[in-house]
């Protein structure tokens, strides 16, 4: 565990990681000869676009939530975790296979969260062997939280965040260290991959990493603290597997945060911002971004009225889903191409509050299309529900709090209305 955490002082590039990937990161990753040139994924045309993974309620009064899984139309939703009462599944991430799916469980009772794997199906749920046991009683140790699992395009490495030590209690439980690391699926060869906040106890918390297509870089949020620089902001930054190249991609004053996703021919970063103010208010975006920090371009309406979440790439690169708060209802999913057009709506099921979607590519079961969700031609309804804003009851309602997520954010458990940062 100390090789875990020494280090303080250490710039990025001085960590240890020549044992798991020895290249050096590329700035902007080449991408795939297209045989479609402009079309992002082009290359990836014979892609297979899998099912769908989303974080979904499972109770009326959203104090628990399970990991999902629905058809590219929307159909055939398919509960695949079964959590405690009260706990939460999130931040689903597929396996290159589409074989398993990496999700974060958070404690009702401590609030701090644990790394999980489960299969397509539902079986074989079990943890993720965690840096810290039970009994652990170092400074280390202290209020430990690990969360945001993402799979390498190999497979064979997890990126996730962790969080530990001493809380600030004079700014909102804020953890003291928050940093990305490296490890295998099984939980071992931990490596730490990022000092950001080493010199800097609480100044912000690291979270949500994504692979590049090539599985060089990386991209996580960072999200500041009340006392960190600038106060209470958040941005979207790149760093190579190496832990080379710590670069901020986008510019404060964007507040992009949440899990970026890269294009499969590693030409485009997708994230979405959120706008300061009240958690979870309308007024942000869907934006694309070179891999450089150039060409920022937005794929919705702005300004907006609209609630967006977290938006990913289909394999084939071919079409993006997302969250979105349609007026007068919780979060549902949508679909659009790649430069913002062709919105459809794909669930219609905003009780569940479905969010966070990722698109892999397990097989979708023959029984998906006899689902009871729409599929994802639009509704002349639905299709206005795209663009409409959230009525005041939606924007207003109340949602029970769960225990907070140990040193995150008191919005870390991105929810509407009263949530954080993405759904």
């Amino acid at each position: 565990m100390g090789a875990l955490i020494t280090g303080c002082g250490a710039e990025p590039g001085e960590i240890p990681l020549s044992e798991i990937r020895p290249e050096s990161p590329t700035a902007t990753p080449e991408p795939t000869q297209s045989a479609t040139p402009g079309v992002v994924g082009a290359a990836n045309a014979e892609a297979h676009n899998g099912l769908i993974v989303s974080r979904a309620y499972t109770d009326a009064t959203r104090t628990t939530s399970a990991i999902v899984t629905l058809g590219p139309d929307g159909a055939g939703q398919h509960q695949v975790t079964q959590p405690p009462e009260r706990a939460r599944d999130d931040r689903p991430d597929w396996s290159p296979d589409g074989s398993a799916i990496a999700f974060d469980r958070t404690d009702p009772q401590t609030g701090a969260a644990r790394l999980w794997t489960v299969s397509t199906t539902g079986d074989n749920a079990h943890q993720i062997s965690q840096l810290c046991d039970a009994a652990s009683a170092t400074a280390d140790c202290a209020n430990e939280d690990e969360r945001a699992p993402a799979f390498s395009p190999d497979g064979k490495q997890l990126a996730f965040s962790r969080s530990w030590g001493a809380l600030d209690q004079a700014h909102n439980n804020q953890v003291q260290y928050s940093d990305l690391y490296l490890m295998s699926p099984d939980g071992t060869n931990v490596q730490r991959l990022t000092f950001l906040t080493n010199d800097k106890p609480y100044s912000g918390a690291v979270s949500n990493p994504s692979w590049s297509p090539d599985g060089k870089q990386l991209t996580f949020e960072y999200r500041t603290s009340a006392t960190g620089q600038p106060a209470n902001s958040r941005a979207i930054y790149v760093v190579g597997v190496d832990g080379t190249g710590l670069r901020q991609l986008t510019p404060w004053e964007l507040r992009a945060g949440d899990r970026a996703a890269w294009s499969p021919d590693g030409t485009q970063i997708l994230f979405t911002t959120y706008p300061a103010g009240a958690d979870n208010a309308p007024g942000g975006g869907i934006y694309t971004i070179h891999p450089d920090g150039t060409a920022v371009g937005a794929l919705t309406p702005a300004p907006s009225t609209t609630f967006y979440g977290t938006a990913a790439y289909a394999p084939d690169g071919k079409s993006i889903v997302f969250t979105q708060a349609p007026a007068g209802s919780g979060t549902d999913l949508y679909s659009m191409r790649p430069d913002g057009t062709g919105v459809a709506r794909l669930t219609n099921n905003a009780d569940k509050w479905l969010s966070r979607p990722a698109w892999g590519t397990a097989a979708v079961p023959a029984q998906a299309a006899q689902s009871e969700a729409p599929s994802a031609a639009p509704s002349a309804a639905a299709s206005a529900a795209a663009t409409a804003a959230p009525s005041a009851a939606a924007t207003a309602s109340a949602e029970p709090t769960p225990a907070q997520a140990q040193g995150q954010p008191k919005t870390d458990d991105n929810r509407l209305p009263d949530g954080d940062d993405d759904n």
